[in-house]
């Protein structure tokens, strides 16, 4: 039987692609699940359609996300931490942390976005990428400084 694929299915092709399959594979499970359609031609004009609907949709995701990289590109984070002798801080700064820092200044980035290889431990300015998605990065500054003891 020959299908439209609605999706992209592993090991058998990509959105809108036509492809020849066994015919219970498409009825017991591209069909039901929605996957494919049977391919006429108004099933392939649909497929077409809905492949620009989808191309306009992730355009204009990458337009904001490009917006939010530019805006990312000069925001400094700063976090006050205490810390102990020789600049080494008590616990350490995670993804979690830059990312409720940047919420409060108006930037919702989720901390499973940000790209720290590994907690930061010791005081200092350190470049932290950010990886917003559709291949679109930024690198946000984060100043970890000692917080001030009260006397």
């Amino acid at each position: 039987m020959k299908v439209i694929l609605r999706e992209s299915v592993p090991d058998l092709g990509e959105m809108g692609q036509l492809v020849s399959v066994k015919d219970g594979y498409a009825r017991n499970y591209l069909l039901p699940r929605k996957l494919a359609v049977r391919a006429d031609s108004g099933s392939a004009k649909q497929i077409e359609h809905e492949k620009r609907i989808i191309a306009r949709r992730e355009e204009k995701q990458r337009t904001a996300l490009g917006a939010l990289a530019g805006a990312l590109g000069g925001v400094t984070v700063e976090l006050s931490v205490r810390a102990g002798e020789e600049e080494k801080i008590f616990g350490s700064v995670t993804a979690q942390h830059i990312a409720e820092k940047l919420r409060e200044q108006g930037y919702d980035v989720d901390r499973k976005r940000i790209a720290l290889e590994e907690p930061i431990k010791t005081l200092g300015v350190y470049t932290v990428p950010v990886h917003l998605g559709s291949g679109i990065d930024a690198n946000v500054k984060v100043w970890v400084s000692a917080q001030e003891e009260p006397t």
